[in-house]
């Protein structure tokens, strides 16, 4: 996107259903495992660039040897560190040993990173410094085997408040207050109970060592999962591996983080993305299944497995923008969505330039919105049919005449592309957006100064800084007559608290059109009115059942904020006029059916606390604190 939004993040699992020696014999490699890993993550880089972090488990490994391994890293290219660091280890281990690298029993008992169990995670940090304290998989230690948890997660929980009070409720005291050791020490709390009602269960039938085999046997992660996440109020999909091999993936109620699963005779794979199983096991499409909302794929000890309802699915609410931008779009669904995302803008597009494809030059940025761009001359080449179709039954009998209309192509060039070997180190904020603009490169003398329209698609327009700083004045140096910047997805209007790095007012440019606009028609007292009714839901615990700032936009038409947001967006100095054309979200709807988490442009929330958080957020910008809401 021109305005880059982080997001949370990806995930990755791989259980390796057969005896590990099986696997050096069909493979020739003991690193079969963390080969695979390494692909899983490498094709879901584009989810966290911020760090990364691996974890392994082997089953059954004798009394006295480790059997838990974790790598985490915040270098720059994490993934990439960390899987040369697992390699450098096995060579060092088996230095000496070469005829033992073969050997599953013994590999198990001396080389790191040789288990069953692989878990991997990107980051991409909304909140928290960039440390490796904050790195995913967290791990919560004990000497019963059974009791050790690795979780991982592409989650945002909007109560964390409530469940930090509940786990000291329940008489424990954690070592911080946020989502990620909540979650982590909820599910070990519940994982504990779990152990010790088995043991009650079984203590006068069988003894120490055997008892512990016993546990792990019965153990029911489903009713771990469904006493740890009942309460919990966020968009998640966890992956959690216990000290004796089970593992899951669980999936919040209404579906809004993606988890997607992989299956056969050798392997069960989890990853946030379908693309990444498809390359690194070349699964048919059709063999990727989608983890449901409100359930937990459970893989147990013995590698068998099962999708379990945990908790109450609520209506599916996946997120859009998973859609739009964030996954890859070489998932053949995404693509086409992006596509038609694309083709459904040609009616406005069309009505900006007036019809007049002739002086009308189509183009895009960023590199991600190519997929829409691809759709909207698509749309282009069916409008122009319907033209040609039209001429020819009207009659027309001049060859000359006949020949333009048959022969005319929209006009589609690359005019804008990054120089991504570019790097800028000046902070002097009077040089600064100077040099940002020259991040990019332009191509020149394809425009007609003054008689070219100029069409530009984007992923989304949030901010609008990066347009008004540096895109529409880059744009105008080519000299068009009109500047036109469309967005595939709808206006950005309410902060998200679910995973994405969008949770402040002040950053949206459609809400400060919104506010704008209210000014400019003396309608002050509707601001005063929401935050009075944000302030007084939100002392008297009621912020969870409406959405006030949805009031702020109710006056306006879409297209009013659209022209608004150009407005904005437009340096005074500009010499080409600017217009701002936005996907309505009834399209979006239309090009993607089955996700209809749309509540960063229609502030209707999938839970009860993005309520709590849109209203908490809009007190934090009048009260001019800026600090998250949740």
């Amino acid at each position: 996107m021109s305005d880059a939004i982080k997001h949370e993040c990806g995930i990755a699992l791989i259980r390796l259903r057969k005896p590990y020696q099986y696997y050096i014999d069909k493979y020739g490699t003991a690193l079969y495992g963390a080969n695979k890993l390494y692909l899983l993550m490498e094709k879901q880089v584009n989810r966290g660039q911020d760090g990364a972090g691996i974890a392994n488990i082997k089953i059954d490994v004798p009394a006295g040897h480790r059997y838990i391994s974790r790598y985490r890293s915040v270098d720059q290219r994490p993934v990439t560190d960390i899987f040369e660091k697992v390699n450098k280890k096995f060579r060092k281990a088996t230095k000496g040993h070469k005829d033992k690298t073969r050997d599953a029993k013994w590999l198990q008992e001396n080389v790191a990173f040789t288990g069953e169990v692989w878990m991997g995670h990107l980051r991409y940090g909304t909140h928290g410094s960039n440390e490796i304290e904050n790195c995913h998989p967290m791990l919560r230690q004990s000497n019963w085997r059974s009791r050790n948890l690795v979780v991982a997660g592409n989650f945002n929980m909007t109560n964390v408040d409530k469940l930090f009070d509940k786990l000291v409720s329940l008489g424990q005291h954690p070592k911080d207050k946020v989502d990620t050791v909540t979650v982590m020490e909820k599910i070990g709390h519940f994982l504990d109970e779990e152990n010790q009602r088995v043991f009650d269960r079984f203590k006068g039938i069988y003894e120490n060592p055997d008892l512990s085999d016993i546990i792990e046997e019965n153990i029911d992660m489903q009713r771990v999962l469904h006493r740890s996440c009942r309460d919990f109020d966020g968009g998640y999909a966890m992956v959690g591996m216990t000290g004796y091999g089970a593992s899951f993936v669980a999936r919040d109620p209404a579906g809004i983080r993606p988890a997607y699963y992989y299956a056969d005779d050798e392997v069960v794979v989890v990853a946030s993305e379908k693309p990444a199983i498809k390359t690194a096991f070349n699964a048919d499409y059709s063999q990727i299944k989608e983890v449901q909302p409100g359930h937990a794929l459970i893989i147990d000890k013995n590698g068998e497995y099962n999708e379990l309802q945990f908790v109450e699915p609520t209506e599916k609410r996946s997120c859009s923008f998973e859609r739009i931008y964030f996954s890859r779009a070489t998932d053949p669904d995404i693509y086409n969505e992006r596509k038609t995302l694309g083709k459904l803008l040609i009616p406005q597009i069309l009505k900006e330039v007036d019809y007049d494809l002739e002086n009308t030059v189509f183009s895009y940025i960023p590199n991600t919105a190519e997929t829409a761009f691809f759709g909207m001359v698509e749309g282009l080449e069916e409008y122009l049919y319907k033209q040609r179709k039209k001429a020819i039954m009207d009659g027309i009998l001049f060859e000359e005449e006949l020949d333009k209309v048959l022969s005319f192509r929209p006009r589609i060039e690359k005019l804008v592309s990054k120089d991504v070997k570019m790097r800028t180190f000046i902070t002097d904020d009077s040089q600064r957006d100077e040099m940002v603009s020259h991040v990019y490169d332009t191509t020149f003398e394809v425009i007609r100064k003054g008689i070219d329209n100029v069409v530009v698609v984007d992923d989304s327009i949030v901010r609008g800084t990066t347009l008004e700083k540096s895109i529409l004045r880059m744009l105008d140096r080519l000299g068009p007559k009109k500047i036109i910047i469309v967005s595939s997805a709808p206006q950005i209007r309410f902060p998200d608290c679910y995973g994405i790095d969008m949770s402040k007012f002040k950053e949206f440019v459609g809400f400060r059109a919104a506010l704008e606009l209210i000014r400019e028609r003396g309608m002050e007292n509707l601001i005063d009115e929401v935050y009075a009714q944000s302030v007084a839901a939100i002392e008297s615990g009621n912020a969870t059942k409406v959405n006030y700032v949805k009031a702020l936009f109710d006056p306006f038409t879409h297209e009013e904020l659209s022209r608004k947001v150009a407005q904005i967006v437009t340096p005074s100095d500009l010499k080409a006029e600017v217009a701002v054309v936005y996907q309505t979200v009834e399209n979006l709807h239309v090009a993607c059916p089955n996700h209809s988490g749309d509540w960063y442009f229609t502030g209707n929330y999938p839970t009860p606390g993005g309520n709590n958080v849109v209203n908490k957020a809009f007190v934090n910008f009048m009260e001019g604190r800026l600090v998250r809401a949740y």
